[in-house]
């Protein structure tokens, strides 16, 4: 599979953009066990031509996230052009428009998904990003605001015509926001259709290696993009690698494994930010799906989320070690929600 110029294998592995999660810190233990491709936090189209530090502060690519995209939103066009014309100054592989967040806050200015209700303004918008920078363009949706519309077959042919070079499609409505099933259904017509000649990258409840098995079988995609299935579990990459090698489930980590790997990007977080407090405020979603399924551990968490101080958090986690040991954790019932 390509994306413009970029070779990226056979069947690569994408860790989707997520706000408040793919910092740089999440975004390294990821890569480290195998994801292929990653992608920034979402960041305003507003706020990057008004030049807020924080939202340019989440554009920094570090080597270790090559090839890696920088992904804007936005509801006005020329905005949006002159973001993509910012993100390109930091060196991106590629830019990605954000078509599909769901996030109210988002969705009442026009941007994300809401611009599945205007799918004129959705092709013009992505035409003039593609003509205003160098790098390839992508964009990532939904399959339509709602059941009474799911546009996303006339979204694909009517974005390739735009000029995207690849696109990933979530397979939920804008209103079912992240609850029911994903319909993998409508992302394999879309690959199927004789039309599109762009790589198409299939993204909803890859929640482990057999369901990513599934999702590929269903819908043929050239790509899989896993989100909330990777928070608490950076391995999901390497065990969905292994699995399409081998055919092996691997065994899930020990409790001590776990920690060693939230001591590592807790670790990195602090140096990133150089701030403790901040760097663990950054961590405490992901404290929050590290352990899960654990007998009488909800202590534990709530301790986890509510320390501030370095030094208590790992206590914490030795107090954890102590308790759990060699225990591994079973993902099988783990919700995605």
């Amino acid at each position: 599979m390509k994306i413009g110029s970029i070779d990226l294998g056979e069947l690569p592995l994408f860790l989707a953009p997520m706000e408040d999660v793919t910092y740089k810190s999440f975004r390294y233990m990821c890569k480290k066990y195998g994801a292929d491709v990653m992608y920034t936090e979402f960041v305003s189209s507003e706020a990057l031509i008004r030049d807020v530090k924080k939202t340019k502060q989440k554009m920094e690519l570090f080597d270790f996230d090559r090839p890696v995209a920088i992904q804007i939103y936005g509801y006005d066009i020329q905005s949006m052009v002159g973001a993509a014309k910012v993100c390109e100054e930091f060196q991106p592989d590629f830019i990605d428009i954000n078509y599909g967040c769901p996030m109210k806050k988002i969705v009442k200015k026009g941007a994300g998904a809401a611009m599945l209700q205007d799918l004129d303004k959705m092709q013009q918008m992505t035409a003039e990003i593609v003509k205003a920078v160098s790098v390839p363009v992508t964009a990532k949706t939904r399959l339509g605001w709602d059941d009474d519309s799911k546009v996303i077959v006339e979204v694909a042919e009517r974005l390739q015509d735009a000029g995207v070079a690849a696109l990933a499609i979530h397979g939920r409505t804008r209103k079912q926001l992240y609850s029911g099933n994903a319909d993998w259904t409508l992302i394999g017509e879309v690959k199927n259709n004789p039309k599109i000649q762009i790589p198409i990258i299939g993204n909803g409840d890859i929640n482990g290696a057999e369901k990513a098995n599934e999702f590929l079988k269903q819908t043929g995609a050239d790509a899989l993009m896993i989100g909330r299935g990777a928070i608490g579990r950076p391995w999901i990459f390497k065990e969905v690698k292994r699995f399409f090698e081998t055919g092996e489930v691997l065994p899930p980590p020990t409790v001590s494994e776990i920690v060693q790997n939230v001591r590592d990007q807790l670790k990195m977080s602090i140096e990133w930010r150089d701030n403790v407090r901040t760097g663990i405020l950054l961590m405490r979603r992901h404290f929050a799906k590290y352990f899960p399924g654990l007998a009488n551990f909800r202590q534990h968490r709530i301790k986890l989320l509510q320390a501030t101080e370095y030094e208590d958090v790992q206590k914490i986690l030795d107090e954890i070690v102590e308790h759990y040991g060699n225990q591994r954790v079973d993902y099988t019932n783990v919700s995605l929600k």
